[in-house]
């Protein structure tokens, strides 16, 4: 089996996890998971988002999390932005990264942020603008790249036609996401291998949810097709305001002890993965998703 030495993980908990949390999740949790995700090794965290409170509620305090998260050297926070009024609380919040998003289904991109892809594609130019001015880095996010809620299965070729475009937009990595976890394994190198002929493998992260069960199978399908950045959810946390039924991300704890038993090397430690995943389980008053992090709940219990 051909699998990189190394992986990249984006734990995308604090953000893509929480976003869909009917109650307010207070600053102080939200604080808290984000510096246990930092030492417990992580790379990159993404903190928030600063999209209309009005769409999504949830992420209405980032500019508060990021004033008082201790920010760690050699790690990035990422926030969502998604225009120009967004990029403006980024720059106030001293951000270093930004993600921007977009979908490879049109009638996705209309319900997710109200515009077309073509249009998404014109908000972005002030905002890559902004970010070239500020020394800010970009990744850029493609949203239901095996299938859509409404327009059902999306073509690989579209996916790599938007990728593309982000990537040569200046975003340095594009992360793919099956937002409502249908996708198995042939489906999903098939995509990247589209879009792999399009921009090169290594600037290609996958992001895939758990709906289905078959996040683990996608990650090693598409690991053996070269890819070597994934994100991932501590304590399998998430959903997607606008895609009914899509359950948690694949989770952070999962994905942890397949790479550890694979002898792929990541940086991050399981145990401490594990009890912040308890932890902000706790504040949720809700039980981890990622069938890892319940495992070793048991056992910790036991």
């Amino acid at each position: 089996m051909n699998h990189p030495k190394r992986v990249r993980l984006v734990e995308v908990g604090p953000r893509d996890g929480l976003q869909n949390e009917a109650k307010p999740v207070p600053v102080e949790a939200k604080v808290a998971l984000i510096d246990a995700l930092s030492a417990a090794g992580h790379s990159a965290v993404e903190a928030g988002s600063f999209v209309s409170p009005k769409w999504v509620p949830q992420m209405a305090n980032t500019d508060e999390v990021m004033a008082r998260i201790k920010r760690k050297p050699g790690v990035t926070y990422p926030v969502l932005v998604p225009n120009k009024q967004g990029m403006n609380g980024a720059v106030e919040a001293h951000c270093a990264e930004i993600a921007i998003f977009t979908a490879a289904s049109e009638a996705f991109c209309r319900k997710n942020t109200n515009c077309s892809i073509d249009e998404s594609f014109e908000r972005f130019a002030p905002v890559m603008e902004a970010a070239q001015k500020h020394g800010m880095k970009v990744r850029g996010y493609v949203s239901t790249v095996i299938a859509c809620p409404y327009d059902g299965k999306v073509a690989p070729a579209k996916v790599a036609e938007v990728s593309e475009r982000l990537f040569r937009m200046g975003c340095y990595e594009v992360s793919l996401g099956d937002t409502i976890g249908v996708g198995t394994p042939g489906e999903c190198v098939a995509m990247i291998d589209a879009v792999a002929a399009r921009i090169p493998r290594e600037k290609i992260a996958a992001h895939f949810h758990d709906t289905y069960g078959q996040s683990l199978a996608n990650i090693l399908a598409v690991m053996e097709r070269g890819i070597a950045v994934f994100d991932t959810a501590v304590a399998g946390l998430g959903g997607c305001p606008y895609a009914k039924g899509a359950s948690g991300n694949v989770g952070t704890e999962d994905v942890i002890y397949l790479m550890n038993g694979l002898g792929i090397e990541h940086g991050v430690d399981l145990d401490a993965i594990a009890q912040a995943g308890r932890d902000i389980c706790v504040a949720l008053g809700r039980e981890p998703a990622s069938k890892v992090a319940q495992a070793l709940k048991a056992k910790a219990a036991a």
